[in-house]
């Protein structure tokens, strides 16, 4: 599933192509995604120019001059640049035609993303609960501890919440904590003020490092199957399960955690 470092890798790399064009038709060919793709999405759309990409959490914004496409990947969704005549293969379900030539396709063979329209993105029901963006400068660790106290929940679920912090998802929630020596089920409202100074920062690191990654493995969007690189060659803990950490050549320990591998080091996390 594409996490925040992946989304933000598709933003920056369609942005280029997209933002400042003058939008020439929109094609439909499958709307049956998690929810329906507005009927009348082609008939908002036409003419009206792209004044930026944005993203938050991992929704992604086409912004024009009077509302916004709210864009979701789902669980194997990806948006590539089309600059040629290639022809929609068969999940290509969106087609958003430029008045440059350029084509933003969508592709999505689960179907579990969207594509909704908003006048206004900030009271948008799927939008207006989310927690602060970890790279944003109000995100620290005084946040988190003060959002923990009282709170039972194991770490690792803790920090995965959207409500608490968005897009920490379980590539990025594993390797944070092990870097900031946290064990995954450890209770949240037990974790201290410092441990949470140290937590903060290692969520940020290790989102920009992918981030970064993502930008560098893959070049651009165009004419590319649009999905980039996971931070499979960085990962200090996450599908490692079994074999020696790092740090301490400890054997890493593999739980499940709500469904998800959850992989840790039982000599330096506590």
């Amino acid at each position: 599933m594409p996490e925040l470092p992946e989304v933000e890798t598709t933003r920056r790399g369609i942005a280029p192509y997209c933002e400042g064009q003058a939008i020439a038709g929109v094609t439909v060919r499958n709307g049956g995604l998690r929810w329906p793709v507005p009927a009348d999405l082609g008939e908002r759309l036409r003419g009206q120019v792209i004044r930026s990409i944005g993203r938050r959490a991992k929704y992604l914004f086409l912004n024009v001059d009077q509302g916004t496409v709210i864009v979701h990947l789902g669980m194997s969704g990806s948006l590539r640049i089309i600059t040629d005549d290639t022809p929609p293969m068969a999940h290509d379900h969106i087609d958003l035609a430029l008045q440059s030539g350029v084509v933003l396709r969508f592709n999505d063979p689960r179907r579990f993303g969207c594509w909704l329209w908003a006048d206004s993105v900030t009271d948008h029901p799927l939008i207006s609960h989310l927690g602060p963006e970890p790279l944003a400068p109000e995100f620290n660790g005084a946040m988190l501890f003060q959002r923990s106290r009282g709170k039972n929940a194991p770490a690792k679920s803790f920090i995965m919440d959207n409500h608490v912090v968005v897009g920490v998802g379980n590539i990025y929630a594993n390797e944070a904590l092990f870097k900031s020596g946290i064990h995954p089920r450890r209770k949240a409202g037990r974790i201290s003020l410092d441990r949470y100074h140290r937590l903060a920062e290692a969520i940020r690191e290790t989102l920009s490092a992918a981030i970064l990654m993502g930008g560098t493995t893959l070049r651009d969007f165009v004419n590319s199957d649009g999905k980039p690189g996971y931070f499979a060659q960085s990962l200090l803990v996450y599908g490692r399960g079994g074999e020696n950490c790092k740090e301490c050549e400890t054997p890493l320990k593999e739980i499940r955690m709500n469904s998800r591998a959850t992989v840790y080091c039982p000599r330096c996390q506590r």
